[in-house]
């Protein structure tokens, strides 16, 4: 049984000013005790203290409902997810919100959507690049918000994720202490995307070193032959 992280989670969480209830901390208990048991079977995590969990997965992830005022009923896309964050906290947090997990290999699907039946939740789980998604008619500008977490420098993350977003929707870019030189470098991607009125919103350090949520409203449509190929997106950011 992993340590109990619940009251120290509650607490935590609101001196960054999110309220954590003593249901929602249950839940994020469960999170983290699957967590550490499939990361056992395969990688999903480098990060295996309980308190480092709190802090550098779970508060990290909050700290997305400070940044931008997401609507009741959203549609909420996390690409390139992982082990599920930031979008199973959101959800625990936001029950309301239709969430989409998108990643890449199915094994990490699997366990998210273990975590989901644990959770009592629902989510869609795509499983996909975030490339062939944005192309995918189907999906393709259709969120109020798309987030990403440790996937991608900026200019590249803004191709995977602005074709996904719908006019007005946000875009939100989790990032350290290179947010403001990875800003500087997107600023053709962004004009291009469709994406506008950037903001940089830094969070104070509790505990998992500088972080700065990048948020951007999409103003128009994105040109189509965006996103292009995996290979092109890395190799000839724009």
């Amino acid at each position: 049984m992993a340590e109990n992280i619940q009251d120290t989670f509650i607490h935590q969480a609101k001196a960054i000013g999110v309220k954590v209830t003593k249901e929602q901390a249950a839940a994020f208990q469960t999170y983290m005790e699957l967590l550490l048991e499939w990361n056992g079977k395969i990688n999903l995590t480098a990060i295996t203290e309980p308190k480092e969990i709190v802090e550098k997965h779970f508060l990290d992830s909050l700290t997305l409902l400070r940044a931008c005022q997401i609507k009741p009923g959203a549609k909420v896309i996390d690409v390139g997810t992982g082990a599920g964050f930031p979008g199973i906290p959101l959800k625990i947090m936001r029950p309301d919100i239709q969430l989409t997990l998108l990643d890449s290999l199915q094994k990490r699907l699997n366990f998210l959507a273990e975590v989901c039946k644990a959770l009592g939740i629902e989510s869609q789980r795509i499983h996909k690049r975030a490339e062939e998604a944005g192309l995918d008619k189907k999906i393709r500008e259709s969120f109020d918000l798309a987030t990403a977490r440790a996937v991608a420098p900026l200019p590249v993350l803004c191709e995977y994720c602005l074709p996904l977003v719908k006019m007005k929707g946000y875009f939100v870019a989790m990032k350290g202490p290179s947010a403001q030189e990875e800003l500087d470098a997107s600023a053709q991607a962004l004009n291009l995307l469709g994406g506008d009125e950037v903001h940089l919103v830094p969070i104070e350090d509790f505990g998992a070193g500088e972080r700065n949520l990048i948020v951007v409203r999409k103003k128009s449509f994105t040109p189509k032959g965006y996103p292009r190929h995996g290979g092109t997106i890395t190799k000839h950011p724009l």
